[in-house]
């Protein structure tokens, strides 16, 4: 592997510092005096930057500035491709299966993870034409401030560090379950019970701790570098992704798969809507664009080849799986490893939680390279302190973004349950794929000072019908309601939202990588996000209220003020 070369710094001052003004530059903090009257301005700046959009020019070239040092363009599709299958097999499959075989879908987990593999490619889709003309370390973040402005960027970017957060907690605490089935029977054998603590939070795991500081460790030292580990690393999880499924089938039993539906096809989507955090790691091929060399082609090669191969993939195993000992008899935290112990395979237990550990480890690097830029680029929109954005000179990674998250994820992995991780994760991975493709409808039906107000109007009401309409079903669903005339008419609602968009003159064609089928694909990719939204339950969406209430209070006192002074300060410069 060739050496990387060091980056030279494009500023005297140094990386390690910490002042105020490195987090607060803007005029609205210099002072008490200043802040308060900032505050007392809130209406007005809220007016001003609630429908504000970026321009490509801003993400690509402006924001960028902010970072003092540039990311170095290292990686090929090659490499993206293998990002891709190291981000997302193993944060998933080897993580949620046995669980939600076990308590929400029975042998039926097969069709979830089809159906969210549907869904999840339909984002790819959308993904694909944003990264492939917007190749951004920010994301989809970057994604929605340009199409949909500042605020609902905001809501996006706090729902992307939720799941930045909450997907590191996770695969942190899932490598201590595996870790600890490999020394004794017991997943939780590792970690201390506090009685006093509430149960789902009662489980302190220092192991997860010590996984997530090493993985981000790894990422901070250099891009390529992890590249190189991840591509090691896979080549081992894909031998025992192999071997999963050839001795799956060999010692499977038909009878295990009855019966095929135990919890109801109200439990398929249940399922679906949670298995759906085991593809969200392809969201972290999008992010390296700014790291890509060609990133018009790579993109597109990384993101579609790897979620396809992988749809099947996740299939077979889920199948294997249920077909290999009844999903009553599944163990929720460590599944694949457990269940060659339970047909007789002892020693397949240790290769098959050896290799899942390796596969967990190569999900946390991947993330945490991805995570990390996506923290970076909301640190240059100022929407959090930049001081977050600053890119080493020698390393070219965000190490300061890097250890925010690693921080962070590391108090809620010691805390809390896979379960309860999951359903947030999932919620907020479902919200921002929604949004990428209601962004991008609107990337291609709106353009400011070309679109006919005519035309934006028609467009507006259609968007609004399909969306509607997508939120009919879900809610009829959820309502145990059966009845064929609600679900017809909410579909025909749907259907005719999504013809009148058909019908009207698209104002922007792709440059480079177009979605085919627009506007069919994006509007059914938001019904589906919606859908399995819905099917999560009250408890996921009453936690991603508060969490976005949290988010909307910290935009008002502190997010709002900063991007008004850089607004304006840019406005004045320009």
């Amino acid at each position: 592997m060739a050496k990387e070369k060091p980056i030279s710094s494009t500023t005297k001052r140094s990386y390690w510092r910490w002042s105020k003004t490195d987090f607060f530059p803007e005029t609205s903090f210099q002072t008490l005096s200043s802040y308060k009257t900032a505050l007392s301005q809130t209406c007005p700046r809220l007016s001003d930057r609630l429908l504000a959009r970026s321009s490509s020019t801003d993400e690509l070239v402006t924001l960028q500035k902010v970072s003092e040092n540039p990311m170095q363009k290292c990686l090929t599709w090659w490499d993206l491709i293998w990002l891709g299958f190291g981000s997302v097999v193993g944060s998933g499959i080897f993580v949620i299966t046995g669980q939600e075989a076990h308590n929400n879908a029975g042998p039926a987990i097969v069709l979830s993870y089809a159906i969210s593999g549907l869904s999840a490619l339909l984002s790819v889709f959308c993904y694909t034409e944003f990264a492939a003309e917007i190749p951004v370390a920010g994301g989809s973040f970057s994604y929605l401030r340009v199409e949909l402005g500042d605020f609902v960027a905001f809501i996006a970017a706090g729902n992307i560090l939720l799941e930045a957060l909450v997907g590191a907690a996770g695969l942190g605490r899932s490598w201590s379950s595996y870790f600890a089935s490999m020394i004794k029977n017991d997943s939780d054998f590792l970690r201390i019970k506090v009685d006093s603590l509430p149960v789902g939070f009662n489980l302190l795991d220092p192991l997860a701790v010590v996984v997530l500081l090493v993985a981000n460790g790894i990422a901070m030292s250099g891009t390529k570098r992890t590249s190189w580990l991840n591509w090691i690393a896979s080549l081992v999880s894909g031998a025992v992704i192999v071997f999963v499924i050839v001795f799956g089938f060999i010692h499977a039993k038909t009878s295990n798969l009855e019966p095929f539906f135990p919890y109801g096809i109200e439990g398929v989507f249940r399922a679906a809507a949670v298995v759906y955090w085991s593809y969200t790691g392809f969201d972290m091929v999008a992010n390296m664009a700014e790291e890509t060399k060609k990133p018009s082609r790579d993109i597109p090669i990384g993101l579609v080849g790897s979620m396809s191969g992988i749809t099947v993939v996740y299939c077979l195993m889920a199948l294997a799986l249920t077909m290999m000992v009844k999903y009553t008899e599944i163990d929720v935290n460590a599944a694949y490893s457990v269940v060659f112990e339970q047909i007789g395979m002892n020693w397949a237990k240790y290769l098959v939680s050896i290799c899942a550990l390796k596969g967990m480890t190569t999900s946390l690097l991947v993330g945490s390279l991805g995570q990390a830029r996506y923290t970076t680029q909301i640190a240059r929109a100022h929407m959090i302190p930049p001081f977050f954005a600053l890119i080493h000179p020698k390393t070219g990674t965000p190490v300061y973004a890097t250890l925010l998250v690693t921080l962070i994820s590391a108090i809620v992995a010691l805390f809390s349950s896979l379960d309860v991780l999951s359903s947030v994760l999932s919620f907020s991975t479902l919200f921002i794929f929604m949004l990428i493709a209601v962004a991008l409808l609107v990337r291609r039906y709106y353009v400011k000072d070309v679109t006919p107000k005519n035309d934006l109007v028609k467009f507006l009401i259609c968007l609004f019908i399909t969306i509607g309409s997508s939120i009919g079903v879900s809610a009829l669903w959820n309502s145990n309601e059966r009845g064929w005339l609600g679900y017809t008419t909410a579909g025909l609602l749907w259907f005719f939202g999504t013809l009148g968009m058909a019908f009207l003159s698209k104002q922007r064609v792709p440059k480079v990588w177009g979605v085919p089928l627009v506007p069919w694909l994006p509007s059914l990719s938001i019904v589906m996000n919606l859908f399995l939204i819905g099917s999560l339950g009250l408890t996921a969406i009453l936690r991603f209220i508060i969490c976005s209430a949290v988010m909307i209070v910290y935009y008002l006192l502190v997010g709002l003020h900063a991007t008004y002074d850089v607004a304006h300060q840019n406005e004045l410069s320009a």
